[in-house]
């Protein structure tokens, strides 16, 4: 028999300590080697407790707890074997329901018996109680067509109407737009480490620079028409769909070149100018927003870009991201047209000195060569650090922008081998 200790790996440089966001396996359970049995968070990311050995699990903290890198998390007694039967979900902790989650009551509900239409207006019950009951025709109906009785209905001797009914349905019953049952209930969830820290942040970068925002539109019809034009062979050759994100970030990189105070930041007195361009991507988790990197954009295709995008992305979501894949971001580009947003303003990812916001597009009349036209419009906004960049590298930047993503050929620097070339087909 033997007791290996499972310990907490390091994050990353400058991180002593994590938190213990979550078991994924009960204590006493019995795992597979590689098993997930825990979820840490950091400041920065979420990590993941992996079993080195098969055998018993023995809990040595509890969720929510702040350990030390290199604490002891959990202990596996080795003389436990799994079963050779037995699938890794048996023995991973489970989720509890909605229901379990919120304070409701959850008790079987009595079987609502069906509305049985009288001839006479006067309604005739069992029960002495409901003899003198009157209802409405458009009460009746209702009834009728919910299911239900007048005992659902009815609290007291009084006449039905329309709005007895309405009161009387729960959600499972009511139609669109009636009134829905009220209920005072709700939830106290602690926030997790890296939601406390992204709040610091976000109240850091609001106090400690001078962000403006700058605004502009893009017609998205070149785009959106070569998307369309050649989404199959892109598809078939390079194995994943064309999006917009490549076409953004690769206008942003050869614009960022272009006004290298944009892709600069502040380091104490000094300000720092990259040569090149690390594009960080936001991405909306379940457990807050985090930004990978992109690295070396100038040097990537689209295809490059949108593959490199989709890993990243999916890593984010499953809580799989490392450190160094959200570190060393020179600009940051973020999307909120997927949720419907037609203008906001982003705030900055320091240290960087600005952020690129794309919106939802929306076909608008717009004014061209003296005809008004329908086209695909977006807002974009760029918010950026006034320390840092001047109004007329603003205002130039997204320009640029805009022009490159209008006549998206132009990212090719000139080659005269037209979309075909830009696609790599």
């Amino acid at each position: 028999m033997a007791i290996i200790d499972i310990k907490i790996p390091t994050p990353g440089e400058s991180i002593t300590h994590v938190e213990l966001y979550r078991w994924l396996v009960e204590d006493g359970a019995i795992v597979k080697k590689g098993t997930e049995i825990a979820e840490l968070e950091s400041e920065k990311a979420t990590l993941t407790l992996v079993a080195d050995e098969a055998g018993k699990i023995s809990h040595k903290a509890t969720e929510g707890s702040l350990l030390e890198v290199g604490s002891v998390a959990c202990t596996i007694d080795t003389s436990f074997q799994p079963d050779a039967a037995e699938t890794p979900d048996e023995t991973v902790k489970k989720e509890p329901s909605a229901q379990e989650q919120t304070k409701v009551d959850t008790s079987p509900q009595p079987e609502i018996p069906a509305y049985e239409e009288k001839s006479s207006p006067q309604v005739q019950d069992n029960s002495s109680t409901f003899e003198k009951v009157k209802i409405t025709p458009l009460a009746k109906k209702m009834m009728q067509e919910n299911g239900l009785s007048i005992e659902d209905v009815i609290n007291g001797l009084r006449r039905l109407k329309a709005s007895d009914i309405e009161a009387a349905m729960d959600d499972s019953t009511m139609a669109p737009g009636v009134r829905k049952t009220a209920t005072r209930d709700y939830k106290t969830e602690r926030m997790s480490s890296l939601r406390r820290k992204l709040s610091e942040r976000l109240v850091s970068v609001k106090n400690e620079t001078a962000m403006l925002t700058t605004f502009n539109e893009v017609n998205m019809k070149a785009i959106l028409d070569l998307r369309k034009k050649y989404q199959d062979q892109f598809v078939e050759k390079h194995g994943i769909k064309l999006g917009l994100m490549s076409f953004f970030m690769k206008a942003s990189s050869i614009a960022l070149l272009e006004y290298p105070n944009v892709n600069s930041s502040i380091e104490g007195e000094n300000m720092i100018f990259y040569n090149y361009t690390d594009i960080s991507v936001a991405v909306s988790t379940p457990k807050g927003l985090m930004v990978p990197v992109v690295r070396n954009v100038e040097s990537l295709s689209l295809a490059e870009i949108e593959k490199q995008v989709a890993s990243l992305s999916e890593k984010a979501r499953k809580g799989k991201l490392s450190i160094p894949e959200m570190s060393g971001g020179t600009f940051t580009i973020t999307n909120g047209g997927i949720f419907g947003s037609m203008m906001s303003t982003p705030i900055i990812n320091p240290p960087q000195s600005a952020i690129l916001g794309m919106h939802n597009i929306l076909e608008r009349p717009v004014a061209i060569e003296g005809q008004v036209a329908i086209r695909p419009m977006m807002y974009v906004a760029l918010s950026y650090d006034h320390r840092v960049i001047d109004g007329k590298d603003s205002v130039g930047f997204l320009v640029r922008v805009k022009k490159l993503l209008e006549n998206p050929v132009d990212m090719l620097f000139g080659e005269s081998s037209g979309e075909r070339a830009l696609l790599e087909l």
